[in-house]
């Protein structure tokens, strides 16, 4: 009888621990920004520096976002939007770094597969279906990024991760209104490389 009773109280303790280390691991929301205690030292510094290559992007007249890639502790690829500028729809900020990961592993005669598996991935925006369907299938260890990408991305749009299966944990939510707010202030801009609208070509002809 001694023995249930013991046995019960163990039971009950642990599930009170396994309780409150969930209520510590969770995101909490304040004015649709994830708490930064949700995010690691490590983490927020190297999201900080994909915020300034997000800036950059934005002084660039790109759709500002920024990204970090790390191996090792060490940074091996940085990348923003270079669509504009190459006029290729796929310079993405993903992209850009994916390719200098190849060049970096070519360099010092590494094996990119082993490379990419061990490498986590900052970004400023939840990628497109488009990177993440790549990061996925190159088997990034992790993907933390700021905000939702309501237009193309590979989670809110299309979760491509029911497609892919992937081993990548993801993690979002970091200066999340930050993150959007640079991508409204580009939006508000004109983007010199979209093509026009039905509804400004309209508007410019009957002007």
């Amino acid at each position: 009888m001694l023995n249930k009773v013991i046995h019960s109280d163990i039971l009950q303790k642990k599930r009170k621990l396994d309780s409150s280390k969930e209520e510590s691991t969770s995101p909490t929301c304040i004015n649709g920004n994830i708490k930064t205690n949700y995010f690691s030292e490590y983490e927020q510094k190297y999201m900080e520096k994909a915020f300034e290559l997000a800036n950059e992007a934005l002084q660039s007249n790109e759709v500002p976002v920024g990204c970090i890639f790390v191996y090792e502790d060490n940074i091996i690829a940085i990348g923003r939007n270079m669509v504009n500028e190459t006029r290729n729809a796929t310079r993405h900020a993903e992209m850009c770094c994916i390719d200098q990961v190849n060049d970096f592993c070519k360099k010092e005669n590494l094996n990119f597969i082993a490379v990419f598996k061990e490498t986590f991935v900052y970004v400023t925006v939840e990628p497109c279906i488009m990177c993440a369907a790549a990061l996925y299938d190159l088997k990034v260890k992790s993907i933390i990024y700021g905000c939702k990408n309501d237009r193309f991305g590979g989670e809110t749009v299309f979760n491509v991760a029911d497609v892919l299966k992937p081993v990548t944990t993801r993690k979002g939510g970091y200066r999340a209104d930050d993150a959007m707010n640079l991508l409204k202030l580009f939006y508000q801009g004109v983007n010199p490389s979209a093509p026009s609208s039905k509804l400004k070509r309209k508007f410019k002809e009957t002007t």
